[in-house]
């Protein structure tokens, strides 16, 4: 187990503690923008292991396919169980939810074909501008969660909602071109 790959199996462990601190407002009286506040903390720590293990594993030669198989993996995980806990607390609407979720199983899916005949369909520029609006839309929700702009709370609900639409159009977006530019992997006479 290379540093890379400990990184990369830190952030699956950082799901739980994610999702359990926004649960210490109902299980235990914790003010919600104390608990807010610790998981958008954890969330961009969590974030943080993803742009460092790849950089590692890269630069040190130690990309493994452990490491390949497990990092995309450890990003859905991550994103899916943010959005579905933001979900929970009425912060980001279900329908943008299974949007999201079921963009990453399609890619995923054709993915998987793909490698299964020896096509390796890598993460374009679309596909990266999708996560960092993902990033951004949930660490926002989580800060406004903890209000800490009460005065400009009308005007940040509103900037939070433009960022989620965006990451919406762009998951589609993306979903849309990655098939496309990709069609040829999928033989669809076999149908």
């Amino acid at each position: 187990m290379n540093l890379p790959n400990k990184l990369t199996m830190l952030r699956v462990l950082l799901i739980p503690v994610y999702i359990l601190v926004l649960y210490l407002p109902e299980w235990f009286g914790v003010p919600m923008g104390i608990a807010a506040w610790i998981a958008a903390l954890v969330f961009v720590a969590a974030g943080l292991t993803d742009l460092f293990d790849g950089r590692i594993a890269r630069s040190r030669n130690l990309v493994t396919d452990f490491g390949k198989f497990m990092d995309p993996i450890a990003d859905k995980l991550l994103t899916a169980s943010a959005m579905i806990m933001l979900t929970h607390l009425g912060k980001l609407h279900p329908v943008a939810t299974i949007i999201f979720i079921a963009r990453e199983f399609v890619i995923s899916g054709f993915r998987l074909i793909a490698a299964g005949k020896g096509v390796v369909i890598a993460a374009d520029k679309l596909g990266k501008i999708k996560t960092l609006l993902q990033i951004v839309f949930i660490v926002a929700l989580l800060l406004g969660l903890a209000k800490p702009f009460s005065l400009l709370q009308p005007y940040y609900d509103y900037v939070w909602q433009a960022v989620v639409l965006a990451a919406l159009v762009m998951s589609v977006v993306s979903c849309v071109n990655y098939i496309t530019k990709n069609k040829g992997v999928i033989d669809f006479h076999d149908c």
